[in-house]
């Protein structure tokens, strides 16, 4: 009889419990939504519009050897969601052979690329270049760069271009590291 006492109350343990279980399914407790945080979609660097600055420059020629010195460019450019379209003036001022400013260059260039993301552009270019000073050399210049956006109107960048030429047959590479201010 004992065996029989202790299977009927293992039996009545179990059905009291799982009715126990059951009854607490039915009772609802409100919660409140989870609280929605406010999405802040800050737009990204503006690259429409015209721009002014400086760039260092250190250009390698195959006849005229390492020149190296500072410029100003002018620019302007039309952003489409993320294409980049633009065109840009320069005007290097190169030591050679140790005599600052003994000679200058100047380019014309068009400029295309992609926004990357919401400071950060990449772009090709292409153009025009001309030794300003003797001897005469002209070059078509062909290459790229990527420009960084460190606060709302200035922007660093750097740019490789080479140069292939079209007078005076002295090729150039030239790399140009600088500062613009977006208007």
């Amino acid at each position: 009889m004992r065996i029989a006492e202790t299977i009927a109350l293992a039996a009545f343990v179990s059905a009291a419990s799982a009715g126990a279980a059951m009854a607490a399914d039915l009772i609802t407790v409100p919660t409140s939504t989870q609280a929605e945080l406010p999405v802040v979609d800050t737009p990204g660097f503006d690259w429409n519009g015209f721009y002014a600055g400086v760039h260092g420059t250190a250009q390698n020629g195959s006849a005229s050897g390492l020149q190296y010195g500072l410029g100003v460019q002018a620019g302007v450019n039309a952003q489409f969601d993320f294409y980049l379209l633009g065109a840009e003036v320069a005007v290097s001022g190169l030591a050679d052979n140790g005599t600052v400013g003994e000679t200058s260059y100047g380019q014309i260039l068009g400029r295309a690329g992609l926004v990357v993301s919401d400071n950060v552009a990449i772009y090709a270019a292409g153009g025009y270049g001309i030794d300003l000073g003797v001897p005469d050399e002209q070059d078509a210049l062909l290459g790229g760069g990527v420009e960084l956006a460190v606060t709302d109107n200035v922007s660093v960048r750097a740019q490789y271009l080479h140069g292939f030429p079209i007078e005076g047959g002295n090729t150039k590479d030239q790399l140009t590291v600088g500062a613009s201010y977006h208007f």
